[in-house]
């Protein structure tokens, strides 16, 4: 089993392909069993090509969280820039998607990853770190209100 007590965050590159795209199959799982409507079963948000184009886009940062060698997460961001009439100038981390491997969840893999994202931030002179949490999803909603994230807007919908 490997060793969660010293997991290590660092950048992701082409060696993690083959493994952020099994956890990327069992996040979409996830989303799948809460909005069916929207997300396929047994799919990934992003092929091998779309992959190798994001871990290079310096946008868009992805980290990987491995103990013993082996990926047991992700953290996929967005650098995105605040500009408007109205709106103080600032940068924000938008952290797009996180994922633990199901088989290793409550083992401190998430809250490494989470960490380093806003250390990251930090680093890179960002105002704040945000998200989206799908309604449903309760056990990430709570990991990340555990973590310190409050709510800042509500998204709504009616299907129709």
């Amino acid at each position: 089993m490997p060793n969660a007590e010293n997991p290590t965050v660092r950048p992701a590159g082409e060696r993690d392909l083959p493994r952020v795209g099994e956890l990327l199959l069992q996040v979409n799982e996830v989303h799948h069993k809460i909005r069916p409507d929207l997300f396929k079963t047994n799919s990934r948000k992003y092929s091998d090509e779309e992959l190798r184009a994001v871990f290079a886009d310096p946008d868009a940062p992805v980290f990987v969280c491995e103990t013993d060698g082996r990926v047991l997460g992700y953290a996929f961001c967005i650098l995105q820039t605040r500009r408007g009439n109205n709106l103080v100038d600032g940068k924000t981390l938008y952290l797009d998607d996180l994922c633990v491997d199901e088989a290793a969840r409550g083992r401190g893999i998430g809250t490494a990853l989470y960490r380093y994202v806003l250390d990251y931030a930090k680093r890179i002179g960002c105002h704040n770190v945000t998200l989206n949490v799908w309604e449903g999803n309760d056990a990430a909603l709570a990991f990340y209100r555990k973590c310190g994230m409050t709510v800042q807007k509500t998204g709504m919908e009616q299907i129709i």
